[in-house]
């Protein structure tokens, strides 16, 4: 049994929640990391092996009956007590609201509201105990809803709501409640459901939100904005929604929402944060080269493809898009390898990051790329897709 510290966190194996994890066994914490990526879990395990906590991982869908009584009962079985609960798993059907079934509209509500109640309800006798505290994850969508995410709004509102209304029940219980809005962040929450992402511009790193979150395993605030002058903004915002829903409308990219291009036989649903959907590669395309003068020269989309043809297998396996690759290169951006393997992978493990490696290097011997340092590079050109 631990005399530490103990927390729970969902959603672990990639993302916030992998950060999180990382941060509080690094100061001493015990946690106990859930999350349905079994390898993902144990790169983590073995990278935190030496820290001044300790890691117990459990491979599991959060939507499996019994599963929060299960995390529970783990739990207090490896360390015997729970200080904290961090609800941070997520997911989202991609598509129009008013389009989905009802299985997949169900699937966001539990995932986002019905099992994060289950397990507070589950971990109330320890939480009463060690006069705990329960996080819930909020989205800056909660308040400002954006189309084509189905569900995923609605869901973030509702826990919103119910956040403020646990909060209220358990403070005479010596429990504190903590909702969280992480902001728009750089993980693979988007990417993997096929919208682009935050732009890098604005985006935040998932060890920032960890380490506002940690903090407030201590301060026990009530709210957290984890990126305060986005939360200003989403404000402004919900403010003035005639203004907001047609600005989101014309440009989706501002919050990520802009789709990717779509890969034959994919499928847009991803049914848990750290679930990663396999699509099918993208039809193979020849345009006829440009000729300029006597010279032939191949347009710069074929030498794209030429260059990142010797990847396809692994970039497939992995689930790198060429599409992710090509928004890439803007002429004149500057690109850091573990930003943008971040960017894709979430947490990147060892192959993903040497995937971005490889396919970096391959950008840099077709020319698009200029290598300012080991890991730094300048873009010199577009794909021309």
């Amino acid at each position: 049994m631990s005399a530490q510290r103990v927390a729970i966190v969902t959603g672990a194996s990639s993302g916030i929640g992998r950060a999180l994890a990382e941060r509080a066994v690094r100061a001493g914490w015990d946690v106990f990391a859930v999350g349905r990526r079994a390898e993902r879990l144990d790169d983590l395990a073995a990278l935190l092996s030496t820290s001044l906590g300790s890691l117990t991982t459990l491979a599991l869908d959060l939507r499996e009956t019994g599963a929060a009584a299960r995390i529970v009962r783990e739990t207090l079985a490896a360390y015997g007590r729970i200080d904290v609960l961090v609800n941070n798993a997520g997911g989202v059907a991609v598509g129009p609201v008013a389009e989905q079934s009802d299985d997949a509209l169900y699937e966001q509500m539990e995932t986002h509201v019905i099992v994060p109640l289950a397990l507070t309800r589950e971990a109330l006798p320890s939480l009463r105990s060690s006069g705990g505290l329960v996080v819930y994850f909020g989205s800056g969508v909660a308040r400002i809803p954006v189309g084509t995410l189905g569900a995923y709004p609605a869901a973030k509102a509702a826990i919103r709501s119910l956040s403020r209304t646990a909060r209220n029940e358990l403070r005479s219980a010596g429990i504190a409640v903590t909702y969280v809005d992480p902001g728009a962040v750089a993980t693979e929450f988007m990417t993997r459901a096929g919208f682009a992402g935050p732009p890098p511009s604005i985006a935040a790193s998932p060890y920032d939100v960890a380490r506002a979150v940690f903090a407030a395993f201590t301060t026990r605030r009530p709210i957290v904005n984890a990126v305060p002058w986005q939360t200003f903004f989403v404000a402004l915002a919900e403010a003035f929604p005639k203004i907001t829903d047609f600005i989101l409308t014309k440009a989706p990219a501002l919050v990520g929402g802009e789709a990717l291009p779509p890969r034959i036989g994919e499928t847009r649903v991803l049914p848990a944060l750290d679930e990663v959907p396999v699509v099918a590669s993208p039809a193979v395309t020849s345009e006829p080269n440009v000729e300029r003068g006597n010279e032939s020269e191949p347009i710069a989309s074929d030498v794209f493809e030429a260059a990142l043809a010797p990847h396809e297998h692994r970039m497939k396996k992995l689930n790198l898009r060429e599409s992710f690759v090509r928004a890439l290169l803007v002429p004149g951006t500057e690109l850091e390898l573990g930003y943008v393997a971040m960017c894709w992978a979430g947490m990147p493990n060892k192959n993903e990051r040497g995937l971005t490696s490889d396919v970096l290097d391959a950008l840099v011997g077709a020319g698009f790329l200029h290598r300012l340092e080991m890991e730094r590079f300048l873009v010199l050109r577009e794909s021309d897709a």
